[in-house]
C-alpha cells in the first residue's frame, strides 16, 4: 500500500457550473489523497478503474472499479485512492437527488447503461446548454443514478480509542490470525469487551467488520491480479472455498469472475 500519496487539490468552486457537473480525474500508481472537506452540493465519485476511497469521520467507504460512492451535502470527507486509478466525479445539486436512501452516504454498483451514460457526460463541454440533448443527457444520468443497487462496502470506525488500535491491526495486517480474545488483550480489554463496545459503536459483530475488511484488501489484491489463492491466504482465511464464499456472500459473485 501506497505511503506517498500525491495530495491532490479540491477544485476551489463557490457554486456549480451547471446542476449537474462532472469532473473526471487520473492517478498515478503512487496514488492520491485530498485534505479533509466538504461540499454544499452532493459529489459521487465513481470507479473507473483502480480502487478509490471515501473517508469520512465515522465511516470508510471502498469502490472497486465499476461502483460508486455518494457524498451528501455538507459531509466532511476525503477522497483515496492507494494506487493507480481513473474517477468520473459528479457533482449534483442538493435538490436533484431527493431519495431517501441518498441522504446518507452511500456505495452502489453502476450498471453498464449507467456507466455509458457517465462516460458520455464526462465528455461534454463544462458548459453544456441545459436545454439541450446534454442537459436532457444529465436528466436522464440521474435518473439512472438512482436504480443502481446499493452495496455494503463501508467500514465504519470505532470511536473507542483501544478498538480504534485493534482496527488499525487488522488493516494494517488483515491476514492476522489472531482471535478476539488475543486482540483484545493487546489493548487491554478482554474478548468479550471487544464484542460488546464494537457493536455497540458500529452496530456490526466483530466477525462481520473483520470479514468486510478482508473482503475490502481481497479486492485491491486482485485489481493487482495476483493469483486467487495467494489472495485467500493474504486475507487470513484457510482455504480458498472458505474465502469464496465469504467473497460471494458480500459481493454476489465470486473472486475470479468479479474482475473480468
Amino acid at each position: 500500500m501506497s505511503l506517498t500519496r500525491q495530495a491532490r487539490a479540491v477544485p476551489p468552486l463557490e457554486t456549480l457550473p451547471r446542476p449537474i457537473w462532472a469532473r473526471p480525474e487520473s492517478w498515478g500508481d503512487e496514488g492520491s489523497i485530498t485534505a479533509w472537506h466538504q461540499h454544499a452540493w452532493g459529489q459521487f465519485s465513481y470507479a473507473a478503474e483502480g480502487i478509490l476511497k471515501v473517508k469520512t469521520p465515522e465511516v470508510e467507504f471502498v469502490a472497486p472499479p465499476h461502483y460508486g460512492i455518494w457524498i451528501p451535502v455538507g459531509v466532511r470527507h476525503q477522497v483515496v485512492s492507494d494506487g493507480a486509478a481513473k474517477m468520473r466525479g459528479l457533482y449534483v445539486q442538493a435538490a436533484l437527488l431527493d431519495l431517501p436512501s441518498w441522504q446518507r452516504p452511500l456505495v452502489c454498483e453502476i450498471s453498464p447503461l449507467c456507466r455509458e451514460l457517465l462516460i458520455r457526460f464526462c465528455q461534454l463541454p463544462l458548459d453544456y446548454d441545459e436545454d439541450s440533448a446534454h442537459g436532457r443527457l444529465a436528466q436522464v444520468l440521474l435518473d439512472e443514478l438512482q436504480q443502481q443497487t446499493l452495496v455494503e462496502l463501508e467500514l465504519p470506525m470505532p470511536s473507542d480509542k483501544r478498538l480504534s488500535m485493534v482496527c488499525q491491526h487488522l488493516q494494517d495486517q488483515p491476514g492476522c490470525r489472531w482471535g478476539i480474545d488475543q486482540l483484545g488483550a493487546a489493548v487491554g480489554l478482554s474478548g468479550r469487551s471487544v464484542s460488546r463496545l464494537f457493536r455497540l459503536q458500529t452496530g456490526m459483530t466483530f466477525q462481520q467488520w473483520r470479514q468486510r475488511l478482508r473482503i475490502i484488501h481481497a479486492l485491491a489484491l486482485l485489481q493487482q491480479h495476483h493469483p486467487v489463492t495467494d489472495v485467500a491466504l493474504a486475507c487470513g482465511y484457510d482455504s480458498i472455498s472458505a474465502f469464496g464464499e465469504a467473497f460471494k456472500a458480500q459481493l454476489g459473485r465470486s473472486p475470479s469472475q468479479f474482475f473480468i
